[in-house]
């Protein structure tokens, strides 16, 4: 069985360039062949058959020979494909997860609004690929965390202890493994705690945030476990807080090589793929690059 690329979606930007150093150090670290793509996209009312991808484009393209020249040289000996399509990006490059291990693009291309933070291709395959996509965002973003005081890479990933993510933890602690990092496994709960009242209004509960902060750290050390014994030689630091889990998450990114978060699972009434809140903050904010992980597919037996 032939190992499943490493895709770099590429469109000539700066940010698509940084996005191909990251795929390629991350080919070069799953020994998988790194596929680079460039989608030329044609005008949606031009072309109204298909939205999805088009034939190949096998005339010249200018975007992968700056990709290829970008690459040449370097150190890492991965196989190299280059690949040209047409059609809308938004609609073609979450199709190309149905293909591949994973899928790296940058957090914004040509032709999107100089204010926005994540640009609708990287949004629309982040919420639709069937693989985990990883957006490489733009250097310099300023967040609020503290800057680590500990040497060596580390990889940072939410846990929700009331609905543990098998696929996200899993993905993590892998590619933890692959870099040779810590792993720093972010558990927040809400804090503090509301109910509703009489009229309308928010009352505060009456519990011990100690023991709200204990219980969830059982919690996730139980979640913990089984992936510390398969990986043992990660180490996995939980951080229990309280508060909003986007925000820690966010602040965690400051000088870290990942930021790992799932995706929400499809629901009965809700069948469409969705990003969540926390995730969709995350890929906005986050300083480091993100890595959006779709949930395992449901056990049919």
């Amino acid at each position: 069985m032939s190992t499943l690329p490493v895709i770099a979606a590429v469109d000539g930007s700066d940010d698509s360039l940084r996005a191909l150093d990251w795929a390629l150090e991350a080919a070069h670290r799953r020994e998988a062949p790194l596929r680079v793509v460039h989608v030329r996209q044609y005008a949606s009312w031009a072309r109204t058959d298909v939205l999805a991808a088009g034939p190949p484009d096998t005339g010249d393209n200018p975007v992968l020979d700056q990709a290829r020249g970008h690459l040449a040289g370097r150190s890492y000996a991965v196989s190299t494909e280059y690949v040209g399509m047409e059609g809308v990006p938004g609609a073609v490059l979450p199709e190309l997860g149905a293909d591949a291990q994973l899928l790296v693009l940058g957090s914004r291309g040509r032709g999107g609004f100089a204010s926005l933070l994540l640009g609708s291709n990287g949004m629309a395959a982040a919420r639709d690929a069937e693989c985990p996509v990883v957006v490489v965002p733009r250097p310099g973003r300023e967040v609020n965390g503290e800057a680590s005081d500990e040497p060596g890479a580390r990889v940072v990933v939410g846990l929700h202890v009331d609905s543990p993510d098998d696929a996200t933890l899993s993905f993590a602690f892998a590619e933890a493994a692959r870099m040779g990092a810590r792993l720093q496994v972010i558990a927040a709960y809400p804090w503090p705690v509301h109910t509703w009242a009489a009229a309308g209004q928010m009352m505060p509960l009456v519990i011990d945030e100690v023991s709200v902060e204990s219980e969830t750290r059982v919690l996730a050390d139980g979640h913990l476990a089984p992936y510390r014994g398969r990986h043992p030689d990660v180490r996995a630091d939980s951080h229990v807080l309280p508060g909003d889990a986007a925000g820690h998450l966010v602040a965690a990114s400051r000088d870290a090589a990942l930021v790992v978060v799932g995706r929400h699972r499809r629901r009965l009434l809700a069948p469409a793929r969705m990003m969540g809140s926390v995730a969709h903050a995350v890929l906005l904010h986050a300083a480091a690059p993100v890595a959006v992980v779709p949930p395992a597919p449901p056990d049919e037996g």
